[in-house]
């Protein structure tokens, strides 16, 4: 519980310690680090996409490598199986010939677990993630284990128009707390990259934060108050977002088949808290909600025909939908 403006001070610092960290191995990218952090302190999982080749992997371990949590990774194939990333029975023989069975825990069982390229497996494979990512237990063999605590998934993805790619179903998208998209460096980030790959120099983060640091920090976020008016405004927002609300823009009753449901504004708002709270404030203001908004409902959105036709990108409905929710304010 926070007592005094102190522990908010070193709140802010710990955080500040954790992004200077990951910012000194990783070139650029600020807000992509950002939003990251931002969702490993609200206990989510976050989704990476952006082509291969540009840093998404190393992020991910740079960031497990600053935590001082168990780290595991697995690569997601066409050929991999739900057994591989859960675990399996194994069937063990004692010195009299008796059977007996053993679990064998799957590499699901990491604090910080990373999902490389999670949409180059099956949907099959991928299901094998929704009961570890929304209950944080896993079933095989007829029992519930649970997973350690904090528990986070941090997935990449290559966008779907490439080869070889499985479309995420919606139920698993909405999941992911944020989805990360990850650019281009620009052109002094790229030939910085170049100077420090290309030389005998080796950069790795080191562990500056603990467990117990991230329970505090996500146990901090939670005393953030938000206002009625900004809790209504971003509520508003949410609604904004189905097709079916007569005051929605007219991209929304357009292009929109479904909206964000109660998941997108737990998102929102924990996610607002978090940005407020290592910004060194105990209240929620709008533009926190706007900061977040983007990275939080874009993976929530579902365009019909003639939205996907139109090439209409979900960012731009979201950044509407905000000017809407602002305009009524």
């Amino acid at each position: 519980m926070i007592q005094s403006k102190a522990q908010v001070e070193a709140a802010v610092e710990r955080f500040e310690t954790l992004r200077r960290e990951v910012g000194r191995v990783i070139v650029g990218q600020q807000d992509v680090v950002e939003q990251l952090l931002w969702c490993v302190v609200a206990g989510g999982h976050a989704l990476l996409e952006g082509i291969p080749g540009l840093g998404k992997t190393m992020l991910v371990r740079t960031l497990a490598d600053a935590l001082e949590l168990s780290f595991s990774r697995i690569q997601f194939t066409p050929d991999l199986m739900p057994t591989d990333i859960t675990g399996t029975q194994l069937v063990e023989f004692g010195p009299q010939g008796s059977a007996s069975y053993r679990f064998q825990p799957g590499p699901i069982f990491g604090h910080l677990v990373l999902a490389d390229e999670i949409n180059r497996a099956t949907p099959k494979t991928q299901s094998a993630l929704l009961e570890a990512m929304q209950e944080r237990t896993v079933t095989a063999g007829g029992e519930t284990r649970k997973l350690p605590s904090p528990f986070f998934v941090l997935a990449t993805q290559n966008p779907v128009e490439q080869e070889g790619t499985y479309p995420l179903p919606e139920a698993q998208l909405d999941r992911f707390l944020l989805k990360i998209h990850v650019t281009y460096p620009t052109r002094e980030e790229l030939k910085e990259i170049v100077r420090r790959t290309t030389s005998s120099e080796s950069y790795r983060a080191d562990k500056v934060v603990d467990s117990a640091t991230i329970a505090e920090l996500h146990a901090f976020s939670k005393e953030v108050l938000v206002s009625d008016e900004v809790l209504d405004s971003a509520i508003r927002a949410i609604m904004f977002t189905h097709p079916t609300e007569p005051e929605a823009p007219e991209l929304v009753r357009r292009y929109v088949r479904y909206g964000s449901g109660p998941r997108g504004i737990q998102a929102l708002i924990s996610v607002a808290k978090v940005r407020a709270l290592v910004e060194g404030r105990l209240h929620v203001s709008w533009p926190d909600i706007r900061a977040v908004a983007v990275p939080a409902l874009r993976h929530r959105l579902v365009l019909g025909y003639e939205g996907e036709a139109a090439g209409i990108a979900a960012d731009e409905i979201v950044d509407a939908v905000l000017q809407a929710a602002e305009a009524r304010r």
